[in-house]
């Protein structure tokens, strides 16, 4: 059984009946995409830069790719190609100047190591990814841990489809590290790089955000 991306599961939502079918058919026999939640690699270049750019709370790193991404834009002549780095060009632009400390808990932040054998979660019998950017400790009154996931889709994402993203990235959490911090659902963050909007665990806990990832997992299994 191949594992399954988010954004699989939030598309499958959106086939015909028929599409559904062949889907949930084909889970056990297709072989592996190489495709990561964040686009794959059509994104790589807005994606990693604002990972890095948050990482070391540092802008000028998005400066200096948007330079490097234009020359390149220059120097190719194929239009799909210069179509990605415009869209990622355009992305970064929008975090030239953002403030990435209001992702940032303030009594020593540390990201921590990720590693590859946690990012896949059994959602009722299936098997999905979870990957985000960052995982990384902090204190309050106890060692707590929050994570961030940068996502990318070319018309972006409603605020219940990012709410799946949020939804599992909880769920990552309390898997994997819930022994030994507090999870803390402030800081338990998806954010939609294309409409710039960021949705963390507990805004929906707060807002009563629907939830669809179990029910559309479900879904799915009946018709594998």
């Amino acid at each position: 059984m191949r594992k399954l991306s988010i954004k699989e599961i939030i598309d499958f939502r959106k086939k015909s009946d028929t599409s559904k079918k062949t889907f949930a058919l084909n889970i056990n026999i297709e072989k592996e995409k190489n495709d990561l939640d964040g686009g794959g690699d059509y994104w790589v270049s807005c994606l990693s830069t604002i990972s890095n750019s948050f990482k070391c709370n540092d802008n000028s790193l998005i400066l200096d790719k948007i330079h490097e991404l234009e020359d390149k834009f220059e120097q190719t002549e194929y239009k799909r190609t210069k179509d990605m780095y415009k869209r990622n060009i355009e992305i970064l632009y929008k975090f030239e100047t953002f403030d990435f400390s209001k992702w940032i808990p303030t009594n020593e932040f540390k990201i921590i190591k990720k590693y590859k054998s946690n990012f896949i979660l059994d959602i009722n019998g299936l098997q999905v990814q979870a990957i985000p950017q960052h995982v990384f400790t902090f204190k309050n009154d106890n060692e707590e841990i929050g994570a961030i996931w940068f996502i990318a889709k070319l018309e972006g994402y409603s605020q219940t489809e990012l709410a799946m993203f949020t939804d599992i990235l909880y769920r990552y959490l309390n898997t994997n590290f819930s022994k030994n911090y507090r999870i803390n659902p402030d800081y338990c963050i998806a954010v939609d790089v294309v409409k710039v909007e960021d949705l963390s665990y507990s805004k929906i806990i707060k807002e009563g955000i629907f939830l669809m990832l179990d029910s559309t997992v479900k879904e799915i299994k009946k018709l594998m």
